[in-house]
């Protein structure tokens, strides 16, 4: 993505320190002529003019001696952050290779997609089965700091920087969490973050269901493998789990989407900015089974596009909540030495063509999930006693009160009334009934809690609900 910008701020940078002419973007540099494709007005040639005079000046004029990479670097950087475009970034060489090696089959970190947006760092939603799932943490969280570091005020690229690490390392992140005034803090072990994108189950009555985490160059096959083992077994119907599923590669949505939409339907208008539009149809004659999908606010980018079609070509309809907006479409651009541009050429438009960028998709069907699905799992870092008043206290009384031991209150206060339900589910546990909350405790609470999400899954329970209507 970052490649193709600093090679082309390079060559601009010395062909006009040599001389231009024409009144296109081409400019001469060392007898080549280096074409940009793009028409170039005397103003272009101004500002360029002033670009190289700063570059000549600070590289030869400033106190200390300049690295002319950092200084090239700095501008684009500096021209991407102009756009005001949370999807746009630049990556120097270092951070250009960390972010392609998170396109293989596996990468280390917590395993977190996320965005710059108003100088905040914010999630737009971890990977399945991560570390940073497992932690707790959401869509739409923002990390205000890493190990005691403020995120405040830094690109995207700097922070994943900061986020990333070794496996076994941690991350202590501090969490600013919507519709929660506490701020949050979460421990996250790093880890290897494979890069399956898909997995399948087959529910009751026929009914298959299909996750898919992100859209990456193998997902296409391994849908069609799931899909294909799914049909072996019966399936009547598919459940599609878009949750969390921050968008990756058009092409692969597209060919995902090919297999679902039917009657040749529209799967996605792609509109340029000069209004033109390239529309995609998908190649699917006759729908085989009806398809009911879910999405949340992690839904982003391709998840809505295919969510989108699904809705408004197959007239499948959507469950859960509403998706996070994102309808731009992205290109990158990779440059000699390794540093990479990635850019928006583009929005995109559903089959029917509103523009969904900030505002998201609606369900069909609305599902609104209980307070404690959004509380990150509890960590025990000191023991817990009765009259004390702590954040981890109040997420406890939820969970205890969500798994069925109404400790009488929850605002974070310690009571008699919250020890006597922690004792009572201690004894569940087969735990020392201490009504004090050590790790033990904690491990317990959080095990038992993901269960429960696992098993009273508000937003798929109603999915089956809805399937059962459309096969009968």
């Amino acid at each position: 993505m970052q490649v193709k910008l600093r090679t082309l701020v390079i060559a601009v940078v010395f062909a006009l320190a040599v001389g231009s002419a024409g009144t296109y973007g081409v400019l001469q540099w060392r007898g080549e002529l280096v074409d940009f494709g793009v028409p170039m007005t005397p103003a272009d040639r101004a500002e360029f003019q002033k670009l190289i005079r700063s570059y000549q000046t600070l590289k030869g004029q400033y106190y200390l001696a300049v690295d002319g990479t950092k200084l090239v670097d700095g501008a684009i950087a500096g021209m991407v952050q102009a756009l005001d475009d949370p999807f746009s970034s630049y990556m120097d060489r270092n951070t250009a290779q960390q972010f392609h090696e998170s396109l293989g089959s596996s990468f280390e970190g917590i395993g977190a997609e996320v965005k710059s947006e108003n100088g905040h760092i914010i999630v737009v939603a971890p990977i399945k089965g991560s570390p940073a799932e497992k932690a707790g943490l959401r869509a739409n969280d923002q990390i205000l700091s890493v190990n005691g570091k403020s995120l405040q005020g830094l690109s995207v690229n700097e922070a994943v920087l900061l986020i990333r690490g070794k496996k076994g390392t941690t991350a202590d992140l501090e969490i600013q969490r919507p519709g929660v005034k506490e701020i949050l803090r979460i421990r996250v072990v790093r880890d290897t973050i494979p890069l399956t994108t898909v997995e399948s189950s087959m529910l009751a009555d026929g009914i298959g269901r299909i996750a898919i985490s992100q859209f990456n160059e193998n997902t296409g096959k391994e849908f069609r493998s799931a899909l294909d083992k799914l049909k072996a077994q019966g399936m009547r119907g598919l459940i599609l789990d878009l949750r969390g599923n921050p968008g990756g590669y058009l092409e692969t949505c597209i060919e995902i989407a090919n297999q679902l939409i039917p009657n040749k339907g529209v799967i996605v208008q792609v509109e340029d900015r000069t209004g033109r539009k390239t529309v995609q149809h998908s190649t699917l004659d006759q729908a085989q089974f009806p398809v009911v999908a879910l999405i949340d606010s992690g839904s982003a980018s391709a998840a809505e596009i295919l969510a989108a079609a699904l809705k408004e070509s197959g007239h499948y309809p959507l469950v859960g909540e509403k998706s996070f907006g994102k309808g731009t479409v992205q290109t990158e651009l990779n440059f000699p030495d390794g540093s990479n541009l990635k850019y928006t050429t583009a929005k995109w438009l559903t089959p029917e063509g509103h523009w969904i960028h900030r505002t998201g998709i609606q369900p069909d069907y609305p599902v609104e999930l209980p307070y404690f699905w959004k509380l990150p799992p509890l960590s025990a870092t000191k023991v817990l006693e009765p009259d004390t008043t702590d954040t981890s206290v109040k997420i406890m009384q939820y969970f205890l009160d969500a798994l069925g031991f109404p400790p009488g209150r929850l605002d974070g206060y310690f009571s008699a009334g919250t020890a006597e339900a922690l004792r009572a589910f201690q004894r569940a546990k087969g735990l020392a009934p201490t009504g004090t909350l050590d790790s033990a405790s904690a491990a317990a609470l959080n095990e038992a809690i993901l269960a429960k999400e696992k098993e009273t899954d508000p937003v798929l329970q109603t999915a089956v609900r809805v399937m059962k209507t459309l096969l009968k």
